[in-house]
């Protein structure tokens, strides 16, 4: 029960009290006092009647005529006149008082009133005649007492709500510091850190002060921790003096993403070199060529800062690489060419008066091509680039597939008639834990567009799809194929669903029917969006959050690692999982500084309540390092191998 309702419990149960006691204590002293005023008016009237009848002369029929007068006069229970023997010669009775009181009859049997007799002797002169004996009727009291009970608990219940609402008010004062902690302490949960005002009560404001000095040591730790993740990462990641990919990380970078369920289908490798580095060294010297490198990263950074899908490597002393993503449309790629490339060098070593020089090699890639395929591909048209001259820059020969090269309106037939026939299906790729568990089924979506075709990966269609409007519909198919197989075993799966989807409103309202209408199976759901995605769109990842969390569903990220210290904001959307990039994994068994990262990140998202796993780990070693790293699972050969 919580505090504010036990302040409320005991307030009413103090109220309650204070109004039935002051009831009865009232109750109790009016009816003492209407007993004791009927007491002294039957002791009055006795007396009265008594000095009325010494005054007949002792005529019995004068003296009978006195007392019916008296009787019928007045409202009386009962009027005796009693002889000097104890005889009752004269009796007047009227016990009902039903017929002159308006008070209940469970009213007046509740709360009697007794009215005590009053007697008096009757004389003449010395000699007594005897004695009279009067009770008053009981019912004007009763009356009194009626109607005066009615008016103090009017009055009581009006003190009573009076008293409420002072205490109503002096609660909401004590509500708002409450209510201040428990959205701090929740936040908490929420992994968000604020700090909230001071009240004015002295023991909620030692609290509060509490709590603020906890959440600010959190916060501190959280930054620092994430400082140091973001250190481990460049140290592991980048090169000193540029801070660019290193080649092994590039590398790991573009076999994953050659290989990827749903990366892009098609791009560009760059290759950069400056030429004779040993010579610029020797006339420049080591500081001015470091620098020149430098400036180099800098004019790359500068180059492709607006393109998405871009990463920068710097390969060796003097070779650079940047590499490109245009799935297959107009995009990043398409847009920068080999000669803007070149055309970057060149006014970077005129702007520095260098007498250096460079070239340029390009090739373009598809998915599915091995590393060595591309980087020959590109270090050929590198070599050519050298024959040529300086500043000389070659694209070598290839072509796109015919899947590739067909227009946008091919593309939407093709996508549209697998929608309506129902051509999709997901594949399933386990993600187990360091026991060999299974933690769920990672599903990505297979789409047969052609009669007796492949069912093709996302890597093939996604971005057409994007470009055709069709996205939301497919990611609403996933989510009925994942739910309809989970109901039909029980096991839980993970679905994708992109940035586009997620800023669909009607997508959104649609997938809040699904899931209500699966209550049961959205419990086993896990549902994933791109750490890049993420980050462009917070606001989307967050309401996600708090609209399906409550009912099950899990959320987390994919593709993650390259901005995991960088995006602290990201977290507080209240995420369950994330899953690291298969190019954080790759060589992690013979790279100490890739293991302190990988090993400090999982302790961060630890901290944070969040669970990690690892994709795409394709050596048997390397997720032996993962398991020592601390990771909650895993998905990829060499999973499927450790545990078949």
């Amino acid at each position: 029960m919580s505090l504010i309702r036990q302040i409320w419990i005991l307030l009413l149960v103090t109220l309650f009290v204070a109004f039935i006691g002051s009831f009865v204590v009232w109750m109790v002293s009016s009816q003492e006092y209407l007993e004791t005023q009927l007491r002294l008016k039957n002791a009055d009237n006795a007396q009265a009647l008594a000095l009325s009848l010494s005054q007949q002369k002792a005529d019995m029929t004068l003296i009978e005529v006195v007392v019916s007068a008296q009787f019928d006069t007045g409202f009386y229970q009962k009027i005796q006149f009693t002889d000097p023997s104890g005889r009752k010669t004269i009796e007047h009775v009227n016990p009902s008082h039903a017929s002159i009181t308006h008070a209940p009859a469970w009213f007046v049997k509740i709360l009697p009133i007794k009215s005590i007799p009053g007697t008096a002797e009757v004389t003449d002169g010395w000699r007594v005649l005897g004695s009279v004996e009067i009770i008053s009727h009981t019912g004007f009291a009763y009356d009194q007492l009626w109607s005066g009970s009615i008016q103090t608990a009017s009055l009581l219940l009006l003190l009573a709500f009076l008293s409420g609402a002072v205490a109503w008010q002096g609660v909401k004062q004590i509500r708002k510091p409450l209510k201040a902690v428990i959205g701090q302490a929740n936040a908490l949960m929420e992994r968000r850190f604020i700090t909230v005002s001071e009240p004015s009560t002295p023991d909620l404001a030692n609290v509060t002060n509490a709590m603020n000095a906890m959440v600010v040591r959190l916060k501190a730790s959280f930054d620092d921790q994430a400082t140091q993740v973001e250190q481990l990462r460049r140290q592991a990641h980048c090169d000193a003096l540029t801070g660019l990919s290193r080649r092994d990380h590039f590398m790991a970078h573009l076999q994953s993403v050659l290989f990827s369920e749903d990366g892009p289908s098609t791009g560009i490798l760059y290759l950069i070199r400056v030429v004779d580095l040993g010579g610029i060294n020797r006339s420049l010297g080591y500081r001015q060529a470091d620098d020149l490198l430098k400036n180099l990263a800098a004019s790359m950074n500068e180059l492709t800062q607006n393109m998405s899908h871009v990463y920068l490597g710097r390969l060796n002393g003097g070779d650079f690489a940047i590499f490109l993503s245009d799935n297959g449309q107009e995009n990043d790629a398409s847009t920068l060419h080999v000669d803007h490339v070149s055309d970057m060098i060149k006014r970077l070593f005129a702007k520095h008066a260098s007498l250096g020089q460079a070239v340029v090699g390009a090739t373009r890639w598809l998915r599915g091509f091995s590393v060595s395929q591309v980087m020959v591909a590109a270090d050929i048209a590198l070599a050519k680039a050298e024959s040529q001259g300086k500043f000389a820059a070659v694209m070598s020969d290839s072509n796109l597939p015919q899947t590739l090269a067909v227009g946008e309106d091919e593309w939407r037939k093709r996508l549209e008639f697998a929608l309506q026939h129902e051509r999709l299906r997901l594949v399933q790729y386990p993600v187990l834990d360091a026991n060999g568990k299974l933690v769920h089924q990672e599903c990505p979506m297979r789409i047969q567009w052609v009669n007796d075709g492949e069912y093709a990966s996302a890597a093939q269609w996604l971005h057409m799809a994007k470009r055709c409007g069709l996205l939301a519909k497919i990611d609403e198919q996933a989510l009925r194929l994942a739910l309809a197989g989970i109901q039909a075993d029980g096991i839980p799966r993970g679905v994708n669903l992109s940035a586009t989807s997620l800023q669909d409103v009607d997508f959104l309202h649609c997938l809040d029917e699904i899931l209500q209408s699966h209550s049961k199976e959205a419990k086993m759901l896990w549902l994933e969006v791109s750490e890049e995605a993420a980050l462009m769109h917070f606001d989307c990842v967050k309401r996600l959050c708090e609209k399906f969390r409550p009912i099950g569903v899990k959320v987390g990220l994919e593709h993650a690692g390259e901005h995991l210290a960088r995006i602290e904001a990201l977290f507080e959307s209240g995420l369950d999982y994330i899953k690291l990039d298969g190019a954080m994994i790759q060589g992690l068994s013979d790279d100490s500084d890739r293991m302190a990262f990988v090993s400090a990140s999982v302790r961060m998202m630890h901290n944070l309540g969040l669970q990690v796993f690892a994709e795409g780990v394709s050596n048997e070693k390397d997720l032996l390092a993962l398991w020592q790293c601390g990771a909650d699972g895993a998905t990829g050969p060499a999973v499927k191998l450790a545990f078949s």
